[in-house]
């Protein structure tokens, strides 16, 4: 019995879809329902899944195994940890999903770091914007979190760690008619032409339409769930948008977009960005040593 295939079970159930826990674990649908087979197989070829409807639901055995495997994983889990203070060489998964600037500008740095005191750590990071983010921590998905902006979500049922700050910027190409004044425009100039957003659940389109209050005014004709698109579609066209600061900065140097300064509004607004647990999450070895790691 692979106690890894225990684990896919148990997230299959909470999620009830194949396609979106492999798009969570970065595999195939088949090499999730190949796991189900396989423990199917060695409990004399049950069914714990009904293939038979549309709607995903367990089989009586699948609703009884369920429990089980939730106890065998329990008592696994308390075994390693428990043991792990004999041994300098306890292996364990930690897994993050964060957005952009956490995710690829900020975590990668520390992740190193930790890895070469710690090489049994086996890190996954899961870029996804805030909301999505939010909503697999909350759902027990995934380790930690990485966020620019809590989404709605209660801030007092995470505890979290500041680990950089950010502020965003209005970009445009370097061939655009505002970038060819080579000075700060006013708002109203600003105005004259179409905006790419970010998609809903990102955290930079939430900060953004909350502290700049003058977002309204906006004329979005596009919305995008990446950086790197909005970066593409900027850069070849007559659009404005707003990016983070640091995610802009390699593309502004590679002479694709640039930064437009407005008159009237010098700052557009900042954040903070958190990496966020549970409260009260009993955290197991290598994970309590990475997230003390980051608090320091």
């Amino acid at each position: 019995m692979n106690i890894e295939f225990l684990r896919t079970f148990i997230l299959l159930e909470e999620l009830k879809s194949f396609s979106k826990l492999a798009n969570i674990l970065k595999t195939s649908q088949s090499t999730l329902s190949h796991r189900i087979s396989q423990i199917e197989s060695d409990y004399g070829d049950i069914k714990l899944i009904n293939r038979t409807t549309r709607k995903f639901e367990l089989t009586e055995e699948g609703t009884i195994f369920l429990e089980y495997a939730k106890g065998i994983i329990e008592l696994y889990d308390k075994s390693k940890e428990k043991l792990a203070q004999f041994s300098d060489k306890i292996t364990e998964d930690i897994i993050i999903s964060a957005s952009t600037l956490p995710g690829s500008h900020i975590l990668p740095k520390f992740i190193a770091q930790f890895g070469e005191q710690y090489p049994h750590a086996n890190f996954k990071i899961m870029i996804n914007n805030s909301e999505h983010s939010l909503d697999l921590i909350t759902k027990n998905q995934v380790d930690f979190a990485g966020i620019g902006s809590y989404m709605g979500y209660k801030e007092e049922n995470f505890e979290a760690i500041k680990i950089g700050e950010e502020n965003l910027k209005f970009i445009c190409s370097p061939n655009h008619e505002l970038a060819k004044k080579n000075k700060s425009i006013s708002f109203k100039e600003l105005l004259k032409f179409p905006f790419i957003s970010r998609e809903k659940g990102s955290g930079t389109r939430d900060i953004f339409e909350h502290n700049f209050l003058e977002n309204n005014k906006l004329e979005i004709k596009l919305a995008m769930d990446n950086n790197d698109s909005i970066i593409s579609a900027i850069s070849e066209s007559n659009y404005v948008s707003v990016l983070s600061e640091t995610i802009a900065q390699k593309a502004v140097n590679a002479n694709l977009i640039t930064f437009l300064e407005i008159e009237e509004y010098p700052t557009i607004t900042s954040r903070d960005i958190f990496f966020i647990k549970p409260k009260n999450k009993a955290l197991s070895i290598l994970k309590k040593k990475f997230w003390d790691t980051l608090s320091k």
